[in-house]
């Protein structure tokens, strides 16, 4: 009786369970094969689009960690598990989670953006969060930057990506805005020549678009010349130091005055 007892309740349990573990196996199996199919696509839109390599890995990653856990949640339902109180534990546990790390989810939305729509590369000279200087790195949360004075900046990409950029390597040209005064007793025709002969005379200096000198104010005590050569971004500052140098030395060999204050002593007799 007590055999009978036992094949009796497993032939219930069969009867009532065996069902609903084949389907979960069965929803196991397609699953998992379904996750497959949608990351081998996922990864070829990624690849498309020409993403950061670390992001094709983090994004593959999330997906692919989500869709598990859909599909176990099913899984369990499938088998008579009650899985109302289990999402809403893993919907506590996310809020739980997003509060305390607020200001890196922040930063790791930054990333993601930064990645996406690239509005920098690494190798780009850009100027952002008052820090100027070549992109060395870009990272999920932090963005490094180089300085001209060799000093690696540190940028919270949430901050990064909120934030107005300039990037001067976009358009692969820069235009260096100098201004040089000569004195008023100077002939303005002479002058342009040898400031433009300077530009012409620079191998840095581009051809196209063409450099240009104009006279740009008739200040207090001398006739401003702003002074346009354009160069590539990683000549930007030879061109500066250069162009400062060869036109004073230029403007000296002319004999074309540049001005310097003068202190005007007055005396009074009584």
């Amino acid at each position: 009786m007590e055999t009978q007892k036992w094949i009796d309740a497993g032939y219930n349990y069969i009867v009532d369970y065996g069902p609903k573990i084949i389907g979960a196996i069965l929803i196991w199996i397609i699953g998992n094969w379904v996750i497959k199919l949608m990351l081998k696509g996922l990864k070829r839109v990624l690849n498309k689009g020409d993403y950061d390599e670390s992001l094709k890995k983090f994004l593959t990653n999330l997906v692919k960690w989500i869709l598990k856990v859909v599909l176990i949640i099913v899984v369990l339902g499938t088998m008579g598990v009650e899985t109302t109180s289990f999402a809403a534990v893993i919907a506590a546990a996310g809020l739980a989670i997003g509060l305390a790390l607020q200001g890196s989810l922040g930063n790791f939305a930054g990333g993601v953006l930064i990645m996406i729509f690239k509005p920098f590369k690494i190798g780009d000279l850009i100027e952002a969060q008052g820090e100027l200087g070549v992109v060395k790195e870009i990272e999920i949360f932090t963005t490094k930057l180089n300085t001209p004075t060799n000093k690696e900046v540190i940028i919270p990409n949430g901050a990064l990506s909120n934030g107005n950029i300039v990037n001067y390597s976009t358009e692969g040209k820069l235009r260096v805005d100098l201004t040089f005064g000569v004195s008023y007793d100077a002939d303005i025709k002479q002058t342009k020549e040898v400031l433009m002969n300077v530009l012409t005379s620079n191998p840095k200096v581009l051809k196209d678009p063409s450099p240009t000198v104009n006279v740009s104010e008739l200040a207090d005590s001398s006739v401003n010349f702003a002074v346009r050569p354009w160069c590539t971004v990683a000549d930007y500052w030879d061109v500066y130091f250069e162009t400062h140098e060869n036109a004073k030395i230029a403007l000296d060999a002319a004999g074309i005055e540049i001005p310097y204050p003068h202190a005007v002593e007055i005396q009074k007799q009584g």
